[in-house]
């Protein structure tokens, strides 16, 4: 027997999928070269419904999906509202970022092979930290006032929340932009701290024990180093200061509020620049969710949907020798 876990069976490509049931069920999607030939591809690069349709109805008998907004599995748990807040960038922004990109495109267009792969993602990256911060892309320490749409936003919103006695998390994938936070924060009058991989054990577990005893309405984290395994639910705002390719990877962050133990509604902010890079990755992250779910679907309710005879086929009784071999079987995520 082959029982295949994860949270995440899609997280940014099927191939992911692919991975998971070539293991639990060998053979059921084929060679990784004809998956993505039938059904990667055309699910991928151009939407196809009828490939999703074919793949969704042969990997569903494998699959139990069980997520905590299913009816019944925790129904004490609060609602989750999730918004996108748009803010402008600064002309000093405007400046930086249109200068990265005229830099950069001229490289990489005289570039080819891993030199302009590793040109791209250094753009990409340029491109985050200017949208954040010009102090986090120039590498200086201050000043910060006035200079990000995006950090006059993050004041509204905690303005906001403390004023209104709520605890607020907010995630960053860049130390550095937590450094500066912080900094920020605290030369506002606001009690906070920073929550990174650099910390030991002890460190962490007492500035999050602080955090949810009260004696911090606002908690910065480094998203890798504390996206997982945190319990913080005395958070009910969270606030994503910047974006992560993978979207389990925000929604890793975000349960460490959004999760059973928690008796109040969550909400969720995702700071977005207008207009730039920003604005694609969060299409691309909403993509993503839907092929997640258009592809593996939730629950058993389709069971209801079967025809006649495919049904009497799946529960028909196997009346073959008794105890005789079947090979390996497989029913990823299954329940005993």
């Amino acid at each position: 027997v082959r029982i295949a876990l994860t949270g995440t069976p899609v997280e940014n490509r099927l191939a992911e999928l692919w991975s998971i049931l070539d293991w639990a069920v060998p053979g059921l999607l084929g060679s990784l070269d004809a998956f993505t030939r039938t059904f990667a591809v055309p699910i991928e690069r151009d939407g196809d419904p009828e490939a999703t349709e074919r793949l969704h109805e042969l990997v569903r008998p494998f699959l139990l999906r069980r997520r905590k907004t299913d009816p019944g599995i925790a129904p004490e748990l609060p609602s989750k509202t999730e918004r996108d807040v748009v803010v402008g960038l600064t002309a000093e922004q405007v400046a930086l970022y249109r200068a990265a990109v005229d830099e950069a495109l001229a490289a990489v267009a005289a570039a080819d092979g891993i030199r302009r792969r590793g040109l791209v993602l250094a753009l990409l990256t340029a491109l985050k930290q200017i949208t954040n911060h010009p102090a986090h892309y120039l590498g200086q320490t201050g000043p910060l006032a006035d200079r990000s749409g995006k950090l006059s936003a993050l004041d509204e919103l905690l303005d906001e929340a403390v004023e209104a006695g709520e605890a607020v998390l907010v995630f960053t994938q860049y130390v550095a932009m937590g450094r500066l936070l912080v900094d920020h924060l605290r030369q506002g009058g606001l009690d906070c701290d920073l929550v990174h991989g650099q910390l030991t054990p002890a460190a962490r577990t007492e500035l999050t024990d602080r955090f949810q005893q009260g004696e911090l309405p606002v908690l910065v984290l480094s998203l890798k180093a504390a996206g997982t395994g945190l319990n913080l639910t005395r958070a009910t705002q969270v606030v994503h200061f910047d974006r992560w390719w993978n979207p389990a990877v925000e929604d890793q962050a975000t349960d460490r509020a959004h999760r059973i133990g928690q008796p109040r509604p969550v909400t969720v902010h995702r700071l977005i620049t207008q207009g730039t890079v920003e604005d694609r990755v969060a299409e691309l992250l909403g993509a993503t969710r839907r092929l997640a779910d258009r592809v593996v679907g939730s629950g058993e309710a389709w069971l209801a949907d079967l025809d006649d005879a495919t049904l009497a086929s799946l529960v028909r009784l196997d009346e073959g020798p008794v105890g005789a071999g079947t090979g390996d079987r497989a029913l990823v995520g299954a329940e005993p």
